[in-house]
């Protein structure tokens, strides 16, 4: 493949999770371009796994679906340079209350290929121990629900759960340790 040079990029606009830029490329053909950029410092996903075997999930509003959903603990790294595993623990403690006593990297995600650079680590926590309350940020509104694995998966075959991170991580998990 012949390649593909970046000429520029401007920035449009900061945003408090993302920056937006436009970027002008030189394609192989001589021809320029402009593509956009959505530019994200990394974020961290939990598969947390009870004692039971139940899975912790949290459910809450997003509004750029308009809807609740459910999905796996989650949330963006405290700077580029912080390890996404403290981000997945601080994640696990602060939405659901649980601390961990293992982890492990199951999975590593890009969001949106083709114009965001979004990657989450995606890490399986286990020996889990209620710690206390959650610790919401001030705009988070977070129920904690426990499922069977069995009952995710098909809610993720039925379209009820359709965040990427999430269906990563279970099917991810299914697949790897609870055959």
């Amino acid at each position: 493949m012949e390649e593909i040079k970046r000429i520029s990029r401007d920035l449009v606009a900061n945003g408090a999770i993302i920056d937006y830029y436009k970027d002008t490329m030189l394609l192989p053909d001589g021809k320029t371009v402009k593509w956009d950029l959505i530019d994200h410092k990394g974020a961290a996903a939990v598969v947390a796994v009870r004692e039971d075997g139940k899975l912790i999930m949290v459910r809450q509003y997003r509004n750029a679906l308009e809807r609740e959903t459910i999905e796996i603990p989650a949330g963006g790294l405290n700077g580029r340079q912080e390890p996404t595993e403290d981000a997945a623990r601080r994640e696990l403690m602060e939405e659901t209350g649980y601390i961990a006593d293992k982890m492990e990297l199951l999975n590593s995600i890009y969001t949106t290929v083709a114009f965001c650079n979004e990657k989450i680590d995606i890490y399986l926590a286990r020996g889990l121990k209620k710690q206390g309350s959650q610790h919401l940020d001030e705009d988070e509104y977070v129920n904690v629900e426990a499922y069977d694995l069995d009952d995710l998966v098909q809610m993720i075959y039925e379209g009820k759960i359709q965040d990427s991170k999430t269906i990563c991580g279970i099917m991810t998990y299914a697949h790897k340790y609870a055959r």
